[in-house]
């Protein structure tokens, strides 16, 4: 029986060569085993200060500082690349003060311009045009290593309480709408309330504040509590797909909930082994939502 993952699958034929944008995190390393299965040796292009590198030593590498970004075209070029993954975080923007002055950035200077004045779904859908407009493929994560993306129901052994169900509804509704908004993927809920909204500092730092809101006494009384994770309606799915991983499970303990939803087919759940032991040693449960869809 073909699963919905196994279905999204990329078909590479021998032709063809997929580089690598890596930025932080353990996406870029799971990225480039898949391809690898697939029986492609990638190209990778680690982003200077953000992609930690260690685990990409085995290949072909390219470092590139952010404000030079416009160098990764014709590196690209010159290693014969079809197709590209953009995985991983970066943490802050190219400045542009700090931008290095280069042929290959004045073709797609106006192009920079207008992305970097966008929001981040924004400035990611234009970094997908520019790729596109130089002949290049861009390939989601999700379709070199299907079988990151979260299933409905179930993740780990536990299961939501009735309560909890409450929670996970309203931390969704509220994802989903800031999302709209394009200002994060995160919600917290507890009790039945919106505690915290993700913003630009990022779902570990976003579940530090719940903590901190604990202790302070600011919803103290109130137990348990979801973190859910959703994709923007509008978001560009080949870009940046939300992700949990283990750190997110030991983060949402640390803020004491009970638990953690993830949007079903448009969110990646990273080390999922590692991700279900440790949810079930410290009594979290995780679970895939029906997706609530929207344009990608």
């Amino acid at each position: 029986m073909t699963t919905s993952a196994e279905r999204q699958r990329v078909s590479l034929g021998p032709g063809d060569r997929v580089a690598v944008i890596a930025g932080s995190g353990r996406l870029p390393v799971d990225v480039a085993s898949g391809l690898e299965t697939l029986g492609q040796k990638p190209f990778v292009v680690l982003l200077d200060g953000e992609a930690d590198g260690p685990e990409l030593a085995g290949y072909e590498t390219a470092r590139i500082p952010l404000e030079n970004f416009a160098a990764i075209l014709p590196v690209l070029k010159e290693r014969g690349v079809t197709h590209v993954v953009m995985a991983g975080g970066i943490a802050r923007r190219p400045e542009l003060r700090r931008l290095r002055p280069s042929w290959a950035l004045l073709t797609i200077l106006p192009q920079v311009m207008r992305a970097l004045r966008a929001g981040d779904d924004g400035l990611l859908a234009k970094a997908v045009r520019i790729l596109e407009g130089r002949g290049l493929t861009v390939l989601g994560a999700h379709e070199v290593v299907p079988d990151l993306l979260a299933q409905e129901g179930r993740i780990g052994t536990l299961d939501p309480l009735p309560a909890d169900r409450r929670d996970l509804d309203a931390a969704f509704a509220a994802a989903h709408a800031i999302g709209a908004l394009d200002i994060g993927q995160a919600a917290v809920a507890v009790g039945g309330r919106v505690v915290a909204l993700e913003g630009i500092e990022g779902t570990d730092d976003m579940l530090a504040r719940v903590g901190s809101l604990r202790s302070h006494g600011r919803i103290a009384g109130v137990k348990r509590g979801v973190l859910v994770k959703c994709a923007k309606p509008n978001q560009e799915l080949r870009a940046d797909l939300p992700a949990i991983g283990p750190a997110t499970v030991l983060g949402a303990h640390a803020a004491g909930l009970a638990g953690i939803g993830v949007e079903a087919g448009r969110s990646l759940v990273l080390d999922q082994m590692e991700v279900v032991r440790q949810a079930d040693a410290l009594g979290l449960f995780v679970v895939g939502l029906p997706p609530r869809g929207g344009a990608g």
